[in-house]
């Protein structure tokens, strides 16, 4: 009897055995694949522009059970620790950590700043873009535009005009639309129960009567003569002057025409003026009034802020880089880097690059693209590098960008704590 026991026994240690190395090799490329640390161990991305089929975006993402607070930190500290292996992550303040990587790409050191931030741990959170100024046309470094609205942690946002620091994009701030989108370019949504992405076109129109002509953008440099734009009072005091051929309209607050002329224009508080080829805009020069229509796509309708980019680094959890359709050829190459992106279970992520300089190369589109993508984000975009990547944690600009302390930016994306609910841990590390 004894005997038999002993041959069952032997016979379930050997299918054990058998089980563990069948289960090794099929999960082992898996541990490697998802393992940022294990998977950038040379080249991130041997093509520099990759794009593969997205997945529909239709197809509804794999949410996670809601979790009680502490079940949700036990997750988020487990999956950081494992995220990043061998690397220190710092608790910057409740639902916020940042973390300091070394990678190293063909042998070539990268030095990355990634910030996570988890709005389920600490709901006070908020996520917004910034202006340096309520003027457009004006700039302040990244220190400066946190410092003001007294934020925790921040980095560079939209594309801006270097002469004069007009943000080149898409930007919201609390339902506001302070500027209009370029070349359709990608743009991310935030909002209170989460983010959105994806390229933005904004529909506008003004009209008299039966009369109705199309507005091409919104505070923005003009591009084409035969473009009709919209300026506001947070353009500055007076409108440029129109193209030649052209004229500049004033409307105030109640959609009366105030004013008509070939040259600046004074914008009225509260109201804007229409500039643009006098051809189209013939029919208001007769008029006492325009009507301003203004819409966006009905799933923006749900986010408080907008802030635009390019080019797309993952669009529904596939690596996608639309370079040549986002016009942004002249960014190629490795840079220093800015991107923002999202997880599936709605943890932020913002990522600066340091680049250009013997201690670290910088960073491909393509590289960085990888690299989202392994920090499990489902959708990813860039943000304006180069001079302008700069991250600022807790009183103090903690990447390298080449001058110190960062150049004048336009705009920041900040994360800022709207009722402070405990002193900031400081240098406590993730248990």
């Amino acid at each position: 009897m004894l005997y038999e026991n002993q041959k069952s026994i032997g016979k379930i240690v050997n299918s054990s055995f058998y089980f563990t190395i069948l289960m090794t090799v099929f999960c082992a490329p898996n541990l490697m694949i998802n393992n940022p640390l294990a998977a950038l161990g040379t080249e991130i991305v041997k093509t520099a522009y990759v794009k593969t089929t997205p997945i529909p975006s239709s197809e509804p993402l794999v949410t996670s059970q809601p979790m009680s607070l502490t079940e949700e930190k036990q997750r988020w500290d487990a999956m950081l620790r494992q995220r990043y292996k061998g690397y220190r992550v710092v608790t910057v303040s409740e639902g916020i950590k940042h973390v300091r990587l070394v990678r190293y790409i063909n042998s070539r050191p990268v030095k990355i700043n990634v910030l996570e931030v988890n709005q389920k741990i600490n709901p006070n959170l908020e996520i917004s873009p910034q202006l340096a100024s309520t003027n457009l046309k004006r700039r302040a470094t990244i220190r400066t535009i946190a410092q003001k609205n007294n934020s925790i942690a921040a980095i560079n946002g939209t594309y801006f005009k270097p002469q004069t620091g007009v943000p080149l994009g898409t930007l919201m701030i609390d339902k506001k639309i302070y500027t209009g989108p370029i070349h359709n370019r990608v743009a991310m949504g935030i909002g209170k129960n989460g983010f959105k992405m994806s390229q933005l076109g904004i529909d506008s129109s003004v009209s008299t009567g039966s009369y109705k002509v199309k507005i091409d953008n919104i505070n923005q440099p003009r591009m084409l003569s035969t473009y009709v734009l919209l300026y506001t009072r947070d353009w500055g005091a007076a409108s440029p002057v129109p193209p030649k051929y052209g004229v500049n309209i004033a409307v105030n607050a109640k959609g009366q025409i105030v004013s008509k002329t070939y040259a600046a224009a004074n914008i009225p508080e509260n109201g804007y003026v229409i500039s643009g080829p006098v051809k189209k805009l013939n029919p208001f020069l007769k008029a006492s009034s325009m009507e301003l229509d203004m819409k966006m796509n009905q799933i923006w309708d749900d986010v408080e802020h907008i802030i635009s980019g390019g080019p797309y680094l993952i669009k529904d959890g596939q690596i996608y880089i639309d370079v040549t359709a986002q016009k942004l050829g002249s960014i190629t190459g490795k840079n220093p880097r800015t991107a923002i992106g999202y997880t599936k279970d709605n943890e932020f992520i913002m990522v600066t690059v340091d680049g250009r300089e013997q201690s670290s190369v910088g960073m491909t589109l393509g590289q960085l693209a990888k690299f989202m993508q392994e920090l499990g984000c489902i959708n990813a975009m860039n943000l304006d590098g180069g001079g302008s990547s700069v991250m600022y944690v807790n009183g103090r600009v903690v990447n390298k960008p080449a001058q110190a302390g960062g150049i004048p930016l336009s705009n920041a994306l900040t994360i800022s704590e709207k009722h402070q609910i405990a002193a900031a841990p400081g240098q406590d590390e993730a248990n």
